[in-house]
């Protein structure tokens, strides 16, 4: 028997490998609020990879987090991404999703490189093939388990319940399309964190292809820390704008050109495989999210290198801010960084 009937939503963590975010969002007057939202930054070291080397000191930063921002909910939606995680837009003969559930695990073997005894699988039915009558297009998402049960034990020993594991990119494309469409035009999600790079290309609001890319904003970190020998934590500081002696305002910025530059090249890779696929298409968008959208010479020099029109997401844009409780400015500066956890936030139980 269910005594809640209405579809409650569990609050979004996003378990970053430098910063952890919670958001709290509840159906306002009219229509989405935000309630709690927090962050904490976590020392370097801690994640790597997706990996969570050290499960009881991140469990700490997560109780801490919940407790500071004085939040009773312990349902949460958490997401994962990087290369445990495989998405994969498949063909198969067209049968019911029991018949499909029954044959999943033999119609995925031939697209995962993973043993299939080591991963869970889901699959969303996207309707008929264009090409084939007889066959449909599914969206297959295999996560391996070692991952998924990584990230169960952390949040659970936060004493918290995970009743959302969601992909990265689909919780991005969730916030995404809290306030936009990608109806009749390619759009590029980009997520550009830490150590990892999410891309997700929507056509006609579906997500066409997918893919993660070992590169981030760290790797301006490394450089700063190798060239003038500094901890990357002043490192960080350097880039975030504090001023050094060890190294000036031109030497950074040659840094920052060095690297984004490789980035350029690494999602023009990625978009130019999507397009010798669908040579009749072009990408219109591309919507940028994660620490590396703030990046003013990456935006220009991506915006060139593409020819398509770059812009910042805006996970906020859709929802109820209160003025009193929340700082406009500085949800807008972090705004990037916290499409993830508001894509999170936005699920209901019960959700596919």
């Amino acid at each position: 028997m269910n005594l809640f009937s209405k579809k409650s939503r569990p609050a979004g963590l996003d378990i970053g490998s430098r910063t952890i975010k919670l958001a709290e969002i509840i159906d306002g007057k009219s229509g989405l609020a935000l309630k709690t939202f927090n962050t904490v930054n976590i020392e370097p070291g801690l994640i790597e990879e997706g990996s969570i080397k050290e499960p009881e000191t991140v469990a700490g930063y997560i109780r801490e987090l919940f407790k500071t921002s004085k939040l009773k909910e312990k349902n949460v939606a958490i997401s994962i991404g990087g290369y445990s995680v495989i998405v994969k837009k498949i063909n198969v003969q067209t049968m019911t999703e029991d018949e499909l559930q029954e044959s999943i695990h033999f119609e995925a073997e031939q697209y995962i490189p993973f043993d299939i005894s080591e991963v869970n699988l889901d699959f969303q039915i996207l309707g008929e093939s264009e090409h084939n009558p007889n066959q449909m297009n599914v969206l297959l998402v295999a996560a391996k388990k070692e991952m998924i049960n990584e990230y169960i034990d952390l949040v659970q020993s936060a004493k918290l319940r995970p009743r959302i594991i969601d992909v990265d990119a689909f919780a991005l494309q969730n916030i995404f399309e809290s306030y936009s469409t990608s109806e009749n035009e390619n759009i590029a999600l980009i997520d550009i964190g830490a150590s990892k790079t999410s891309l997700n290309i929507l056509k006609n609001n579906i997500s066409e292809f997918m893919r993660d890319v070992s590169l981030g904003c760290d790797q301006i970190n490394d450089k700063i820390a190798s060239t003038i020998g500094c901890t990357i934590e002043e490192s960080e500081a350097i880039k975030l704008g504090r001023v050094s002696d060890a190294m000036s305002a031109d030497d950074l910025k040659d840094i920052v050109s060095t690297v984004v530059s490789d980035w350029c090249v690494e999602i023009k890779r990625a978009l130019d495989f999507f397009l010798s696929t669908y040579p009749a298409e072009q990408i219109t968008r591309i919507v940028l999210s994660g620490g590396g959208a703030k990046i003013k010479a990456f935006r220009k020099l991506l915006a060139a290198e593409t020819s398509a029109e770059v812009e910042v997401v805006n996970p906020f844009q859709a929802i109820e801010i209160d003025s009193q409780r929340f700082d406009a400015a500085y949800l807008e500066k972090i705004g990037p960084q916290s499409a993830i956890c508001m894509g999170l936030a936005t699920r209901k139980l019960g959700d596919k």
